[in-house]
């Protein structure tokens, strides 16, 4: 059993070179955090959200820009032991966060063509009403080099667009809100280490719909599944495919593309030739 500040300082030290140099590198780069930021940190129970509230409560306490940390957590119809869990592990790892109920399960449940979508987009709003009246202009989402990788790969293969996950956006409905990433360089291998060697039961999905698909075994189905095993699988050839995935979304020409637009404005290679 460790003490939470044994878990949290092994991102400091054990973990320093995988986990703790590409987040302070993401919040430099992509200027994630500014002077007097009030950032929300999405506490959902997974692995990533749990490493990044131990991260920045860390980052918060040695910065040299003054900002605040707040954990934040959805209760959106827990059982009561999926409930329990989210909050030993919170207590295991010394973080502190505010909870707030809400009927999302429910509502998501009855949803039978995307209840996925659905939950994301129900979720995120709430999570943005939240930290607004919090007084919070900054929400933290756990989304890791992983996820940004697999949403480019699938943007091409399954949307016909070379589009990517930003390392920070600006909430379209909610003025003065914006959504950051700082787990952004951090590998999924990585936060999955930090997670086993602080012996964390971290939870998945618990509605309805996840549970079935589990029982029946269907969770190997979904798109971003195959995406991350064809990632996997390339990575065994050559070990520079996700860093190389990422890269192309940085390294663009677009003398060599057929099209781009920006916004509703529109462009062909035509535009210059």
């Amino acid at each position: 059993m460790f003490a939470p500040n044994t878990a949290q300082r092994m991102i400091t030290t054990q973990f320093s070179r995988k986990i703790w140099n590409p987040i302070r590198r993401a919040v430099k780069d992509y200027q994630l955090i500014l002077p007097g930021d009030r950032i929300a940190v999405c506490i959902s129970g997974g692995k990533d959200s749990l490493l990044l509230a131990c991260a920045l409560t860390m980052l918060q306490n040695i910065s040299d820009i003054p900002f605040t940390v707040i954990g934040l957590s959805m209760d959106p119809g827990y059982t009561v032991q999926s409930r329990m869990q989210i909050e030993n592990n919170i207590k295991k790892l010394g973080l502190e966060t505010t909870w707030y109920a809400t009927h999302l399960f429910e509502t998501v449940n009855q949803e039978t063509d995307n209840p996925c979508f659905l939950c994301s987009r129900l979720r995120r709003g709430s999570l943005y009403a939240k930290a607004l009246e919090l007084g919070c202009n900054k929400i933290a989402l756990g989304h890791h080099f992983d996820d940004v990788v697999e949403t480019t790969l699938m943007s091409m293969l399954y949307g016909g667009q070379v589009q990517t996950m930003l390392p920070k956006i600006r909430a379209k409905n909610y003025p003065g809100m914006q959504v950051i990433r700082p787990l952004y360089l951090v590998r999924e291998r990585d936060v999955l280490a930090w997670r086993d060697t602080c012996e964390l039961e971290c939870l998945a999905c618990s509605c309805d719909f996840a549970a079935k698909a589990k029982q029946e075994n269907r969770s190997e189905s979904s798109k971003r599944y195959e995406i991350k095993q064809l990632i996997a699988s390339l990575e065994q050839q050559n070990d520079q495919v996700a860093k190389n995935i990422f890269n192309s979304v940085k390294n663009v020409n677009v003398d060599d593309i057929l099209g781009w637009h920006k916004g509703k404005e529109q462009h062909t290679f035509l535009d210059d030739y």
